[in-house]
């Protein structure tokens, strides 16, 4: 493994993810282009294109959107048991 530091795993995970989906989507919208070369290289394009756009986009409200979805949520509650009762 490459040995980075975990207080960066906020930074690598956005790195990880913002390129995922953005391959995702952009394959997705370069179906349309044709015959296989085309869309290899149509979704090549596509994708650098829109991971250059996403990754400070991740990286800059993934603490905004965190915080959200706490809002969202609750604390789960350990079920009781029998005894406590």
């Amino acid at each position: 493994m490459l040995g980075i530091p975990r207080r960066y795993s906020h930074f690598v995970f956005g790195i990880i993810q913002s390129g995922l989906t953005s391959l995702v989507a952009s394959g997705i919208a370069s179906l349309p282009a044709g015959d296989a070369m085309g869309f290899v290289g149509h979704w090549m394009v596509s994708w650098l294109m829109a991971w250059a756009a996403m990754l400070p986009i991740v990286l800059l409200a993934a603490p905004a959107v965190r915080a959200f979805s706490l809002l969202l949520t609750r604390e789960e509650r350990e079920p009781r048991t029998a005894r406590q009762a």
